[in-house]
């Protein structure tokens, strides 16, 4: 009996202490398998924010270089600009003198043509053989004319001597001076401007019927001119001086046609032909 009960507890410390200690060797397995995935973890971890804090520098570094890119461009650009802006005014510069050269050599050129027309040309003169009669009379000496009035005289010189004429008030002797004027230099630039004054020095004189026939020749021979407009304008005021109310509103309907509202010349053409339409009926 006893023997029988001594096997039996055998039997069952056996049953009890056999799955105990593969229990605790599970779970020293499982705790050393926890510790290990612990340490990778913890690597892991220190590896990704490895990785991290080098990619951060990356970025940053590539940030830097990226704003030194866009900092060096805007500078090129800037710097661009500047000599572009430089260029465009030493060609303005230049065009500037250009033009002011190509004045100065019209003027030569107009000077030259001036004194080339004003030089007169003398036939030559034979020379006669010494007479040997010695109580011959001695050979005529040579005689010249006197030059014309418009010897070396440019087309803006004699321009400015007409109109310092008119200005002074002597519009006769203008009108003498700007007629000489277009005989000498019939193309020049101020041809029309001189027809226009030859109006304008007879209208100061009240001669209106020489004055609308100055500013007829203005409309007529240089229908391009820049003086068109105030010839049809001053001619109308020249018509109704001679009670050609008609005449002087078709003048100034052809400056209303010619020119813009804002035109000074026009305002003054329409003022003028409302104040003929507000006139009374005779």
């Amino acid at each position: 009996m006893m023997k029988r009960l001594f096997t039996t507890t055998a039997i069952l410390l056996t049953v009890v202490t056999g799955p105990a200690s593969a229990q605790s060797r599970e779970q020293r397995q499982m705790m050393a398998d926890i510790r290990m995935l612990q340490e990778q973890t913890q690597e892991l971890a220190v590896a990704i924010a490895t990785v991290t804090q080098a990619l951060q520098d990356s970025i940053k570094a590539l940030n830097q270089r990226l704003d030194q890119a866009n900092d060096t461009t805007r500078k090129g650009f800037a710097d661009q600009k500047v000599t572009v802006d430089d260029m465009g005014k030493d060609l303005r510069a230049i065009r500037e003198r250009v033009d002011d050269t190509n004045v100065r050599v019209s003027n030569v050129r107009e000077e030259l043509e001036a004194l080339r027309s004003s030089i007169p040309v003398t036939p030559p003169q034979t020379a006669l053989p010494p007479s040997t009669d010695p109580n011959a009379p001695p050979p005529p000496a040579p005689t010249s004319g006197p030059p014309p009035s418009t010897a070396g005289l440019s087309p803006t010189r004699m321009f400015d001597t007409a109109m310092a004429d008119y200005a002074a008030g002597q519009f006769t002797l203008a009108v003498t001076g700007f007629e000489a004027f277009l005989r000498t230099f019939p193309r020049s630039e101020m041809a029309d401007d001189a027809q226009f004054q030859i109006g304008e020095s007879y209208f100061a004189l009240n001669r209106w019927t020489d004055a609308i026939g100055a500013y007829n020749a203005v409309t007529q021979n240089y229908p391009m001119g820049d003086k068109v407009s105030q010839a049809f304008y001053k001619r109308g005021l020249a018509q109704e001086r001679l009670g050609q109310i008609d005449a002087a509103r078709e003048s100034w309907n052809n400056v209303l046609q010619r020119t813009q509202d804002s035109d000074p010349v026009h305002t003054l053409a329409q003022q003028n032909l409302d104040r003929v339409a507000r006139r009374p009926t005779p």
